[in-house]
């Protein structure tokens, strides 16, 4: 049931690929990628050549780190390239395999940087916050995507919200490790049902994160639990009609002329480009918006896959560039009403 890797480093155990679970997004991702599956699949099951993007935290700016990071051949991501790219937000990331270790939680002490896949970046750059704005993070742990948009600007009014218990305790440990407590006061945490943000909170914000519960690869094919493999792929046909409810609260909650960015972390069409056909067809106060710019200029940092979508983007593991899997679709909410 499970074939061994090579261990990634030297003194730690190698992972193992979950076969039920590879075989499974074989016979999937061959239709809906064609050949690029072959090279993806090679990158998904080879933890030794994943690659760490590294973050740095503006509230306890790594001066010496940034130094080190020159020194080992680290470029920073994006900057000169994206139009609007905030000058605050500084990510590094090496042509080559290989992560810095991570920092520890203390109390009372910020980090000085996030380890993160370089493409959970695009969800937040496609969002473009600006400074005063109120933003919702729907999805919210374990609150990567949180800190990065706190590197951008400074909002008026940053909901974060998580309904997982074990997930929102990850969330608040992560948003205490990286955020000043000044910042920390603009910040609400909740645990809410995030179907029913929008019931709560209708047209409250300027701008809305979704990014999706959803199929996990890499981390599906590394299950350590066969049996509950089976179950996940079994219940994946799920995910698509709570996606798509999680994106109705969504544009519930944002006011009009506001911007919505939905993201996953799986190459699955059902997940990705069929969950914003089906919203655009279902509401016509939803605009698409064309974020192909994004995808022309960061080519030199990311392999993109066709989706046959202006709004949507796909960026899958290549060789050298191991970043994704990763979707972002980007909408806009008009000021007539829309239908349900």
């Amino acid at each position: 049931m499970l074939t061994r890797l090579k261990a990634k480093s030297e003194g730690k155990l190698a992972k193992q690929i979950c076969k039920v679970v590879l075989d499974h997004f074989e016979k999937q991702y061959s239709k809906e990628l064609g050949d690029a599956w072959n090279t993806v699949r090679k990158i998904l099951t080879s933890p030794s050549c994943w690659q760490y993007a590294v973050l740095l935290n503006r509230f306890n700016y790594p001066f010496e780190l940034e130094k080190d990071l020159h020194l080992k051949g680290y470029h920073t991501l994006f900057q000169g390239s994206l139009p609007n790219y905030p000058k605050s937000m500084k990510c590094y990331l090496s042509r080559t395999p290989g992560r810095i270790p991570s920092e520890r939680h203390q109390i009372g002490n910020l980090k000085k940087y996030y380890l993160l896949n370089a493409a959970s970046l695009l969800p937040v750059l496609a969002l473009e916050l600006r400074d005063g704005e109120k933003v919702l993070d729907l999805c919210a742990a374990p609150g990567g995507k949180s800190v990065a948009l706190l590197q951008c600007a400074c909002p008026g009014y940053l909901h974060c919200n998580e309904y997982d218990s074990l997930r929102l305790k990850w969330l608040r440990q992560t948003l205490e490790s990286f955020i000043p407590q000044p910042l920390i006061n603009v910040i609400k945490v909740s645990e809410l049902d995030g179907r029913k943000m929008g019931d709560a909170q209708p047209e409250m914000f300027d701008k809305v994160l979704v990014d999706a519960p959803c199929s996990n690869d890499r981390s599906w094919l590394f299950s350590s639990d066969s049996q509950k493999a089976s179950c996940r792929i079994s219940q994946r046909r799920n995910l698509p009609l709570l996606q798509i409810e999680l994106l109705r609260s969504a544009i519930k909650a944002l006011r009009p002329g506001g911007i919505l960015v939905y993201s996953t972390c799986t190459l699955s069409k059902a997940e990705n480009q069929d969950v914003i056909s089906e919203i655009l067809n279902s509401h016509s106060n939803i605009m698409p918006m064309d974020i192909k710019g994004i995808a022309r200029t960061c080519s030199h940092n990311f392999t993109f896959s066709p989706t046959g979508q202006e709004c949507g983007l796909l960026v899958i593991p290549d060789k050298g560039k191991a970043w994704g899997p990763m979707y972002v679709a980007k909408l806009k909410k008009s000021w007539s009403t829309g239908k349900w």
